[in-house]
C-alpha cells in the first residue's frame, strides 16, 4: 500500500537544492540544504507501509530530516511525480528496483546528498570539517598514508578528504565487512581545495584502484566516486 499526500511543486523542490553537478552524461549528484520541517518534507513524498514504519523507528530530529531529505532529493534528481521505491540490500546499501541506476546517499548536519549513475556503482560522502578528526586519524589511515599528510594549515582538510574518499569507496563496494584501515589504501597526493586522489581497494581476493574526487563545500568536505 502506498499512501501520503503528494503535491509536486518544482519551485519548492528547487528551494533546498544548493548544489547540482553533472559529472558526465551518465552520472550526477546534488546537495540539499535542510531548512524544512519533517512535515514539510513528508508532504512531498509518497511512502509505503514499510517506509512509514521505518520513519517511525527513527529518533525525532536530524535522523528523520536526513532520511526525508535524501528521498525528496532523489525525487528531484529523477524528476518524477511517481512513487520511488528505495530499499536497502542485504548489506544495507540503498538501491532503486524500478530504475536502471546505481545510487548513493549521504548526510551531515544541515545537508543531505544523493548521487545517481547509469555507468556503475557509485559512492558519495559529505562531512562537516572539525578538528576532532585528528583524534581518529590512526584508526582509518596507516602510517604510510599519514606520512604524506604534512603538518600544515590544510592538514585537517586533507584528513577529511581521505576519510570522505574511503567512505565513498566503501559505499560503492557495498560490503559491510570492508575495513577503511585494512582494505583501503590512499596513494600519495598533494591536497588542493578541489582535486582527485586514487584509492586502492584490496578485498574479496581482488585489487582495484578508484579515482575519487573531493572538494570543499562551504564548511564541509565532499568526496565522490563512480565505478566502471
Amino acid at each position: 500500500m502506498i499512501f501520503g499526500k503528494f503535491h509536486f511543486c518544482c519551485l519548492f523542490l528547487n528551494m533546498g537544492l544548493v548544489y547540482l553537478r553533472e559529472l558526465d552524461a551518465d552520472s550526477k549528484f546534488a546537495i540539499w540544504k535542510i531548512e524544512e520541517t519533517a512535515d514539510e518534507l513528508l508532504s512531498f513524498l509518497q511512502l509505503s507501509d514499510v517506509e512509514s514504519h521505518t520513519l517511525k523507528t527513527l529518533n525525532k530530529g536530524k535522523r528523520t530530516l536526513h532520511w526525508l531529505a535524501t528521498r525528496v532529493l532523489l525525487r528531484q534528481l529523477l524528476q518524477t511525480e511517481e512513487y520511488i521505491q528505495c530499499v536497502p540490500d542485504n548489506n544495507g546499501k540503498p538501491y532503486l528496483p524500478d530504475y536502471p541506476l546505481q545510487i548513493s546517499l549521504t548526510h551531515s548536519f544541515d545537508y543531505a546528498g544523493a548521487m545517481l549513475s547509469k555507468k556503475g556503482a557509485c559512492g558519495i560522502d559529505l562531512e562537516l570539517v572539525k578538528d576532532k578528526i585528528e583524534r581518529i586519524r590512526e584508526k582509518f589511515l596507516r602510517p604510510e598514508e599519514l606520512a604524506f599528510i604534512p603538518a600544515t594549515l590544510n592538514r585537517i582538510e586533507q584528513l577529511y578528504a581521505c576519510w570522505c574518499a574511503k567512505e565513498a569507496v566503501y559505499k560503492l563496494q557495498g560490503n559491510k565487512g570492508t575495513s577503511f584501515y585494512h582494505n583501503m589504501t590512499i596513494l600519495p597526493f598533494e591536497y588542493t581545495p578541489q582535486g582527485v586522489m586514487q584509492v586502492r581497494l584490496d578485498a574479496h581476493n581482488t585489487s582495484q584502484v578508484f579515482d575519487v574526487y573531493y572538494e570543499r563545500f562551504n564548511d564541509y568536505m565532499l568526496g565522490y566516486v563512480v565505478g566502471s
